[in-house]
Order: structure tokens, then C-alpha cells, then sequence
């Protein structure tokens, strides 16, 4: 991910919500009672405001836009004069044909196979660019993050529920660099699809990873250390790289 993605997240933690404030969107009892069926089984704590959050939010516009037009297209596939939203489709069409976790796996393999990986630099000449679906395939080309997006709008449209789905930024304590994967549950448990691996992997078989920030249809929240995180394996922290300061693709 882009190097601005590390000084956006820095600056977020700033912006935090108090401590048992609820998702965007979600009350507080809510989202009290739901807090262990978060990725990793940890709480979450609301941005009320940040770049990170204003990012967000500017995607989602596009996104809002795009679902619209894929819906046309979905149901007109005659007719549709989008290229890229006919190449996405297509992945959810083999997706939609298969169940639970074959489903999953099904629309993971398909868009790591069906994007090569890129800098935003290199494509946009800007440092950490969320591109929306239809723009990532029209490039077929992306970083991460542009991964994880694709990977989520796919999801949903194969008919996975919101509530099953998120988008989780990862840091990677031994590259010391931040990683964007999607999360989604299946019979309870958190399945990560990643761009780096075919094979998916449940949360709690992570390693050497320390969760951020968690998105779904409700916002971006920041996610609690609790001791149930994934990094059991991980070294003391005075034995680690420097912190958090870079950032990844």
C-alpha cells in the first residue's frame, strides 16, 4: 500500500471514537453484543472523523455508482457497454454457481488470476489511490487494497451479506508493511482472501500479523488489540523492525 496510507492511518488514531462507541451506523448495545464477531476476535472502535474516514467515504460514492451500473448490466448483459463490468460479472457468474466456501475460493482465485499486481504510483502517478472495481478492471491491474475492493463488490453481488463481508488492514510485523485482504465468514468463522495466496486461510491461523482497521458497508473503524489477535508467533516487540512507518503493495 502507499506510503500515505501509513501518515492517513497515523493520523486516524487521532480521530478515534471513546472507548465502546459503535460502528458507524450500528448503536451502541448493537455493536457491544457483536464485538467478538469481528476478524480476529477483536472490538472495534469508531472513526468519527479522520482522511483515512474521508477516503472511505469518497469511494463508497463510487462504489454506491457502480453498483448501479453493474445491475443494468447484470440483468442486460446484451446491451452493456462496460467491458470491464462484463470481465467482473463473469467471475461473480462462476462464483454464484458454487456454495459456501467453494464460492469463496472460487471469486478469490479468480480476481488474483485476473489482476496483475501494480503500484498506484506506476498506474496513477499518485501514492495510494483506492480504485474502485470497474476501474481496476478496466486497467486489470492493481495494488492490494485495489484486491481487496474488487474482492468485496464481488462478494456481494454473488450474494454474500454484508454482514459477512469486511475489508481489514493488515500490518505485517516482519516486512514491517501494511497489507489490505478481505474477510468473510463462513458457519462463524473469518476466512481471509488475499492477492498474495490462492489458498485462503481462517483468521486465527494468521501469523505475524497485527490487524488496523476494519471496513464494511457501515464505515471504517479502527480494530482493539485484544489477546486473541494472531500474532502469537510473532517475536517481542523490543526484538522487531521499526514500528509501523512503511507501507506496501
Amino acid at each position: 500500500m502507499g506510503a500515505s496510507f501509513a501518515a492517513a492511518a497515523a493520523s486516524a488514531l487521532l480521530w478515534i471514537s471513546p472507548v465502546g462507541a459503535g460502528p458507524i451506523g450500528q448503536p451502541l448495545g448493537l455493536a457491544a453484543a457483536m464485538g467478538d464477531l469481528e476478524p480476529f476476535g477483536l472490538q472495534r472502535t469508531e472513526l468519527w472523523a479522520s482522511p483515512l474516514l474521508n477516503k472511505w467515504l469518497t469511494l463508497s460514492r463510487r462504489l454506491d455508482d457502480e453498483r448501479v451500473q453493474l445491475a443494468l448490466c447484470d440483468g442486460d448483459r446484451d446491451h452493456c457497454v462496460s467491458p470491464a463490468a462484463l470481465r467482473l460479472l463473469a467471475i461473480v457468474d462462476q462464483g454464484r454457481a458454487k456454495e459456501g466456501r467453494a464460492r469463496l475460493g472460487e471469486i478469490n482465485r479468480a480476481i488474483n488470476l485476473a489482476i496483475r499486481p501494480a503500484s498506484d504510483l506506476t498506474q496513477y502517478g499518485e501514492i495510494d489511490v483506492w480504485a474502485s472495481p470497474l476501474v481496476t478492471f478496466t486497467h486489470l491491474a492493481g495494488d492490494c487494497e485495489d484486491y481487496a475492493i474488487a474482492k468485496f463488490m464481488a462478494l456481494r453481488l454473488a450474494g454474500i451479506a454484508a454482514n459477512d463481508l469486511r475489508i481489514i488492514i493488515l500490518h505485517n510485523t516482519t516486512r514491517d508493511e501494511d497489507h489490505a485482504v478481505v474477510a468473510a465468514r463462513l458457519d462463524g468463522r473469518w476466512l481471509l482472501l488475499d492477492n498474495e495466496r490462492m489458498a485462503m486461510i481462517q483468521d486465527s491461523d494468521a501469523r505475524q500479523v497485527r490487524p488496523r482497521f476494519v471496513i464494511d458497508e457501515t464505515g471504517i473503524s479502527i480494530l482493539q488489540d485484544q489477546p486473541l489477535m494472531a500474532e502469537v508467533s510473532s517475536p517481542p516487540r523490543e526484538r522487531q523492525g521499526p514500528g509501523w512507518a512503511s507501507s506496501r503493495n
